[in-house]
């Protein structure tokens, strides 16, 4: 059964590619991305603010440093952003000689270790990674990945996940929680089957996996064990990446899409790319800070 649950537009500015949700508890902020677009969210849900920065590159992901700085996963590597001004200084290249992929899915391990995964613009077969950015340096955990997505974390730390959309798996690896690497090998925790992929998720405080289902306009939620929990309806097909969001972490963002859709399915799908707040009731979890050293 789809749960129906109160939801409102956030943004009804809309994404031609929206990705990488994240939420910043100390300041009751939530950024975003257009990917497609290079442009950046910035919300403030308390007032109701939005702000969208150019950022003049795609990117799809960001972590909190501190109070002023974040690290921006952009097409070419990472970059420090400082808030005040929005100023952008490249920290790292990854696949910058590489003009087949781009950054997608990203999210900072509770060890401060950030999992970033990369992709073919036209989602070459097998043309992209995960990599992790621990102490400073950058290494690769998986390669020949199509479509990365769904990276994160149990509440413990010793468990990561990601899945591979083109491949239609979600897969669970033992981690260190010390640091975020795997010590072991990735194993299936499930195989979607019927409409839509496996896109963006996040774990909640109880271990559940909240996950978009793209193509489907839903959020689906998994145990542990790979067990389907609920879905929750998003007005919109293509929907991409929850987070949690509010004071009590309760409550769902989920960012849309309207990515390769004729005028016609633009106009059966009229918020496609908006972005949304959903009341979850969700026992949400807040996002840990990277770590640059």
């Amino acid at each position: 059964m789809m749960e129906q649950v109160p939801t409102s537009v956030l943004s009804d500015d809309p994404c031609h590619l929206g990705e990488g949700p994240t939420y910043d508890l100390t300041t009751d902020t939530a950024w975003w991305f257009d990917i497609r677009e290079g442009r950046l969210f910035e919300a403030h849900l308390g007032s109701g603010s939005i702000r969208i920065h150019a950022l003049g590159r795609m990117a799809s992901a960001l972590g909190r440093i501190d109070a002023e700085r974040q690290l921006i996963v952009a097409e070419d590597g990472l970059y420090i952003r400082t808030l005040a001004d929005g100023a952008m200084t490249l920290l790292c290249p990854l696949e910058a000689d590489n003009p087949v992929t781009r950054s997608n899915d990203a999210r900072v391990h509770q060890s401060g270790t950030f999992w970033i995964g990369t992709m073919g613009r036209k989602a070459e077969a097998g043309a992209g990674a995960i990599y992790a950015f621990h102490r400073g340096k950058i290494s690769t955990l998986f390669p020949r990945i199509s479509i990365p997505n769904s990276i994160c974390f149990s509440p413990d730390g010793a468990t990561g996940y990601f899945a591979d959309t083109a491949r239609a798996v979600l897969y669970a690896v033992p981690l260190n929680p010390a640091t975020g690497l795997p010590r072991g090998e990735p194993e299936v925790l499930l195989r979607h089957t019927g409409v839509g992929g496996l896109d963006g998720s996040v774990c909640d405080a109880d271990g559940q996996i909240w996950n978009a289902c793209w193509g489907a306009g839903r959020i689906d939620v998994y145990s542990p064990q790979g067990e389907r929990l609920r879905s929750l309806r998003v007005p919109a097909k293509q929907s991409s990446c929850p987070a949690f969001v509010g004071p009590d972490l309760s409550h769902l963002l989920v960012t849309s899409a309207w990515q390769d859709m004729d005028a016609a399915a633009r106009l059966a799908d009229p918020q496609a790319g908006c972005t949304f707040l959903l009341q979850a009731s969700a026992r949400g979890r807040a996002e840990p800070e990277v770590k640059l050293a």
